[in-house]
């Protein structure tokens, strides 16, 4: 076995536990040698000036300070950057890629959350399950053994926005079920659309086509509000939109007006702004499920982010290629 690389934690300390918890840790030091207590929160700090002089790979994460020139050259040796999370915008700038640095993403990873928070969502969206809860919390009674029109999940129609990790993921978990899924997205073409097991479709025939639709498009300058007025007027009276990726693909003022109808029902993990105001009248509208952007990896799911870190360490050391290394020429339309 080659000798052990050297590296350096570059996060918020209080996650690393979370992220990489003892087995998971173990793991990672057969491939580097690293000190869990010293973490960089901060690239400037004088007490991790040796340690990041000789680091050759920084195992990145939430709370990531940013990798500018200045502090790359604090880190002269540096060729990897494994991320122990999703998306490396936040924290990478060109000049990571400049020097060649090679970075990887436990996005993929991260992706299955999502994927299986969703399916959760869509096969309780339609059952009625948020609606018909309510309804039996405020009249403590309901007509048992009746049978409830307009609901169920026997050729649904489901619409999937964006093509993205999550996005295949779900078509992969939404394979079982008697459902009728669609895509939409700009670069996907037919014949990936065949592969995927799934028809392609024009956002706007998707919109006009689903009773449930859930967003797994990437935050862009071109996302923003990808879901209007126009285009959530197009969705059918009773259906579902279902949003995990980002809250700014949704214009919430559209949103509100479409929800306070009682026309479309509306499950958030992720909304604009983030978090709510107190005062949001989407905490009160019956129509309206929201949780506090909890579908991607959290609690015993992080550890999975560690462990995908862990195995590309492994691939670092040996000299083989990495797995989720990430591609810097598509960082503009992806997540």
């Amino acid at each position: 076995m080659p000798e052990r690389l050297q590296a350096v934690f570059a996060m918020k300390a209080e996650n690393v536990p979370h992220v990489f918890p003892a087995e998971v840790l173990a793991r990672l030091r057969e491939c580097v040698e690293i000190d869990p207590t010293a973490v960089a929160e901060d690239f400037t700090d004088p007490r991790l000036r040796e340690a990041l002089a000789r680091t050759e790979v920084l195992i990145t994460g939430w709370g990531c300070p940013r990798l500018d020139a200045a502090a790359l050259d604090a880190a002269p040796r540096l060729r990897a950057v494994l991320h122990a999370a999703g998306s490396v915008k936040g924290f990478t700038t060109p000049e990571v890629w400049r020097r060649g640095i090679a970075v990887s993403s436990a996005a993929a990873a991260n992706a299955l959350p999502v994927a299986e928070y969703t399916l959760a969502m869509i096969l309780l969206a339609g059952k009625g399950v948020f609606v018909f809860r309510d309804e039996l919390r405020a009249r403590r009674a309901f007509p048992y053994g009746d049978i409830v029109p307009g609901i169920g999940n026997y050729g649904r129609r489901v619409g999937i926005v964006g093509a993205s990790r999550i996005g295949r993921r779900l078509i992969e978990l939404l394979r079982p079920y008697d459902l009728r899924v669609s895509l939409a997205d700009p670069y996907v073409d037919e014949a990936e659309a065949a592969r995927l097991g799934v028809p392609l479709l024009p956002l706007d025939d998707l919109l006009r086509t689903s009773d449930t639709v859930t967003v797994h498009a990437p935050e862009t300058p071109g996302t923003r509000h990808l879901l209007g007025a126009r285009e959530l007027a197009l969705m059918p009276t009773g259906s579902v939109l279902v949003n995990t990726a980002r809250g700014s693909l949704v214009d919430h003022d559209a949103l509100l007006g479409e929800l306070r109808t009682g026309r479309l029902t509306a499950v958030l993990d992720v909304t604009d702004p983030e978090p709510l105001p107190a005062d949001s009248p989407l905490f009160d509208l019956p129509n309206a499920f929201i949780t506090p952007h909890l579908a991607g990896s959290q609690g015993n799911e992080l550890a999975r982010l560690g462990g995908t870190v862990a195995e590309e360490a492994g691939r670092l050391l040996t000299g083989d290629g990495l797995l989720y290394a990430v591609d810097h020429t598509v960082l503009g339309r992806a997540a």
